[in-house]
């Protein structure tokens, strides 16, 4: 069925690689740049143009005033040892878990066929014999953890160059918003292009070095490549769980006693909280939410790779058409690349009010862009028809069809952070009403802002049922897993103007605890406040993406597992359904009482240290921020675990003991359920938290009625954002997690589930 492709072997094993290392260079060019603002105070030479009216300028800004560079500095040292201190700490637990789990894959993977060595008949193809189990244990174990080791190094590296550009921020925020706008974009962009090149070289180098050992056994190899995602998925399950658990420990305790109590500004350094807030922004923002893109991206590729490798680019050896989710995001990097010029370099941000709209513009540029780049690929890696697999069937597919599998994906994305941003930043009336709810107090912001989070899932949901069904209709669950990664195609941009989002927040930090003016504070708090929105986005499509990729990985999953239907009302399929449905509201729970509990705790202390600590309040006596930044740490890597386990554990109990019919139901429950509740936590704790900034920022005729700072609405705002911050930054994004992991876990241990499990049916 299939004919050839435009694009010939040779050029598809040159473009990926090599729009990889484009990716890595662009990224490292973007950190030297940022790294030209130093850290110490330098004087203009007499020589440059305009070398001293600058030095009056900045002289009247307190630009060259040595105590406030030197303090930044000793501020962004103290974040970066704090956030580096933690990460190593929940690495060293995490590396275990990773241990522990590789042997599990290698076990029950290889006792399939007995750990015999002799090859076996190809599920698939019954003419054909494929290589051993065992090969496939042994492979699963080595690319699972290459993928938990790669979403590590993306989580460790994001948080370093967050830390780094923080302070630089700050200190640009002195020259003009447009400068510290640059570095703070360009910080996140480094981060979005390493972790998208790195994604895509490592699994691409993988896939290389497999085929020397699977040879023509293309079945087995991307079945072993299954355990790529769940490597990367069970990591980010942890960053973003503990990162989540830490940031809002430190969070809700700083905002309780800080301003609600005392009264005083939010990032004042007199707070005790103050230092481990932000270090929490780092850990849980940009190490999480890096982690957690990478096991969407790395779980999408597999998705669609196992589903082609039974496919006809399977079955006739068609390297070129087998590459093509790989060549759609490397595509995809060189896209990001030109959008970025865009905000960076050929339209510059000058005012307050160019900060979102330039945001949002990346997002408009890199989907019409990358729609261009889907069509060009589609035509030149793909055979004008061929077969995908469809349960136990081959469907006849156009090369024009696949195009518009990934587009759908794609355009659905951009609906779902458009409809995001409307839901969650103040610049429209859903985020002002809330803030006018707050005239009668907390109780009625609460209200408004939980109706405002359900009323947000709708349209989302729609335009990912579209997209499913768009996809389905054209290419069954290769069109849904590439309609995944048409949305997360442009991941460097997403992640770029995500992570932009919490270097914001710590300049702000920064410039309050430093002492700077309240001119420059202004200008962080503008640069916050348009971040905490592009935050909301980039957790708005980690959650779309999220919805496809557990989906076509449900699909692999029935594939592999050898099920014919998914019966709902057989007693089996239902149970598992009900239970699976449950797991979104147990696993919230666990989190949000985890993060209660850390908060509780940090409250004490910093209550204690208000009160025993002589001159604190008066700004004489220095507050202990180490004990805080223990109390945080303490919690989250305690608390992390047993969420954690809950998800890891769940697939592998209802596997083992009720087999692939019911863990097929448990799948299904956890998806429906899971994308409805992590969409409306996520929307519903970024408006409160823009409620709480409208009110601060006062720069409407509204605005200004409900403030100022301290006033008893901006006190109900602020009970409101305390209340959000467990639902936005730990419940809502790690739901996505949940979803996928279970998912990507059960497709990798479907094997075994189909040979041994269901052990209570069999005894019954």
């Amino acid at each position: 069925m299939a004919t050839s492709t435009v694009l010939s072997d040779l050029g598809t094993e040159i473009i990926i690689p090599i729009c990889a290392v484009i990716g890595i260079l662009f990224s490292l060019f973007q950190w030297y740049l940022v790294s030209k603002v130093k850290l110490v105070v330098e004087k203009p030479d007499a020589g440059e143009k305009n070398g001293f009216t600058e030095a009056l300028i900045e002289e009247e800004e307190g630009v060259n005033d040595h105590t406030v560079v030197q303090k930044c500095a000793e501020i962004q040292n103290a974040i970066s040892e704090g956030a580096t201190s933690f990460l190593f700490t929940e690495y060293q637990y995490v590396g275990v878990f990773m241990v522990i789990f590789a042997i599990l894959i290698f076990v029950f993977l290889g006792s399939v066929e007995g750990f015999s060595t002799s090859s076996k008949v190809c599920t698939y193809d019954a003419t054909k014999m494929c290589k051993p189990a065992l090969a496939t244990a042994v492979f699963s174990t080595v690319s699972f953890l290459l993928g938990a080791i790669t979403s590590v190094i993306s989580g460790f590296l994001g948080m370093k160059i967050a830390t780094y550009a923080n302070a630089r921020t700050t200190l640009e925020a002195r020259k003009g918003v447009s400068k510290a706008f640059i570095v703070a974009f360009r910080s996140g962009a480094v981060m979005g292009f390493l972790l998208a090149a790195n994604g895509l070289l490592v699994l691409y180098i993988t896939i290389n070095l497999f085929k020397i050992y699977y040879g023509d056994d293309w079945e087995g190899l991307f079945e072993s490549i299954t355990g790529y995602g769940l490597g990367g998925s069970s990591m980010a399950l942890f960053g973003r769980v503990g990162g989540g658990i830490y940031t809002k420990a430190a969070d809700v305790g700083a905002d309780l006693v800080g301003k609600v109590e005392r009264n005083i500004p939010e990032d004042d350094p007199r707070n005790p909280a103050v230092i481990a807030d932000n270090v929490g922004d780092n850990v849980g923002d940009i190490a999480g939410m890096g982690s957690d893109l990478f096991g969407s991206y790395a779980e999408s590729s597999c998705a669609a790779l196992v589903v082609a490798s039974i496919s006809s680019f399977g079955n006739t050896h068609d390297f070129t058409s087998m590459m093509y989710p790989l060549i759609v995001s490397s595509v995809g990097i060189l896209v990001c690349l030109i959008t970025t010029l865009f905000a960076t370099d050929f339209f510059e941000v000058k005012t307050v009010k160019q900060i979102e709209p330039s945001l949002k513009n990346q997002l408009i540029i890199s989907t019409v862009l990358m729609t261009i780049g889907i069509a060009i690929v589609s035509w030149i890696a793909l055979p004008s028809s061929f077969t995908i697999f469809n349960f136990g069937a081959q469907k006849a597919v156009k090369n024009w069809q696949l195009f518009l599998c990934v587009s759908v994906g794609l355009w659905a994305g951009l609906i779902i952070g458009f409809v995001t941003e409307y839901y969650t930043s103040n610049a429209y009336s859903p985020v002002q009403d809330v803030a006018d709810s707050c005239r009668t107090g907390a109780a009625t912001n609460v209200i408004f802002g939980l109706a405002l989070g359900y009323k947000s899932v709708i349209i989302p949901i729609f335009a990912i049922a579209i997209s499913i069904f768009v996809s389905f209709s054209f290419a069954a669950m290769y069109g849904v897993a590439v309609a995944a990664l048409g949305m997360l195609s442009t991941i460097a941009t997403g992640l770029a103007i995500d992570a932009y989002g919490p270097i914001s927040d710590n300049a702000g930090g920064i410039a309050e605890m430093a002492g700077m003016s309240h001119r420059i504070r202004e200008r962080t708090d503008a640069l916050d406040a348009a971040g905490n929105t592009t935050a909301a986005i980039g957790k708005g499509f980690a959650i779309g993406s999220a919805a496809l990729v557990s989906l076509a990985l449900f699909g692999a999953f029935v594939s592999r597992a050898e099920i014919t239907t998914v019966d709902v009302l057989t007693p089996k399929v239902f149970i598992g359904l009900l239970v699976g449905a449950m797991l979104p509201y147990w696993f919230s729970a666990m989190t949000m009482k985890s993060v209660g509990k850390a908060a509780l705790k940090m409250v004490e202390e910093v209550r204690r240290q208000f009160n025993t600590i002589p001159g604190l309040m008066e700004g004489t006596a220095k507050p202990d921020y180490a004990t805080c930044v223990k109390i945080s740490t303490d919690a989250s890597i305690k608390e992390m675990i047993p969420p954690g386990a809950l998800v890891m554990l769940t697939p592998l109990i209802v596997g083992i003991f009720f087999g692939v019919e019911t863990l097929s139901g448990v799948l299904a429950g956890s998806l429906v359920s899971g994308v409805q509740i992590a969409i409306s936590a996520s929307n519903t704790g970024g408006a409160w938290d823009n409620a709480k900034k409208y009110i601060e920022a006062g720069v409407s005729e509204h605005a200004k009625s409900l403030g100022p700072k301290g006033s008893d609405p901006h006190k109900a705002a602020v009970i409101g954002d305390t209340v959000g911050d467990p639902l936005k930054d730990t419940s809502g994004p790690s739901l996505n997690i949940l979803i996928k992991l279970m998912a990507v876990e059960s497709l990798v241990f479907a094997p075994f589930f189909a040979t041994h499990g269901g052990l209570l049916f069999k005894f019954l």
